[in-house]
């Protein structure tokens, strides 16, 4: 029987605490390698997840997301950054994506798939009997999915 894409995909992470300032949170992020970290609650529950579209909503002003295009805004980059700074105090409770991704060790890929498809999601976190220890990015899930795919392709002589 083919093994599960998930064993080719699994992260084991370090989850962020939901009060984690976004300063810390956001270098977590990037030193580990991820589009996003799972975030938990102060009884180790999954609470949402903290990346990158998470950290440019809680950088840019509110009003950003609501505007069809920001072409009439000339401010630079360093303006923007001088006048939010202070957001990097704020915890990242505020700033989740919620959606109800997480899932059990023992999830299919199929699962997975849907929940990429039907998310804005670039990681799902994996839990433990509700304890967040891992992660399956979407990036790493096409690239098995689609290896699978080509390498079944290839068995087909296409």
């Amino acid at each position: 029987m083919p093994k599960e894409l998930i064993e080719e995909t699994v992260v084991e992470v370090e989850p962020l605490p939901a009060s984690e300032p976004i300063g810390s949170a956001t270098r977590k992020v990037i030193a580990s390698g991820l589009p996003a970290l799972p975030a938990v609650d102060e009884n180790g529950r999954f609470a949402g997840i903290f990346g990158e579209r998470e950290f440019m909503t809680a950088f840019f002003p509110g009003y950003m997301k609501e505007l069809g295009s920001a072409a009439a805004i000339r401010r630079t980059i360093d303006e923007t950054i001088e006048r939010r700074l202070g957001c990097a105090e704020e915890a990242i409770s505020g700033y989740l994506t919620t959606d109800h991704v997480v899932v059990d060790d023992d999830h299919s890929d199929t699962q997975l798939a849907e929940l990429f498809l039907h998310h804005r999601v670039l990681v799902i976190p994996i839990a433990t009997d509700g304890r967040v220890h891992a992660v399956v990015t979407r990036s790493d899930f096409f690239r098995a999915l689609a290896g699978r795919v080509i390498d079944s392709l290839e068995d087909y002589g296409e």
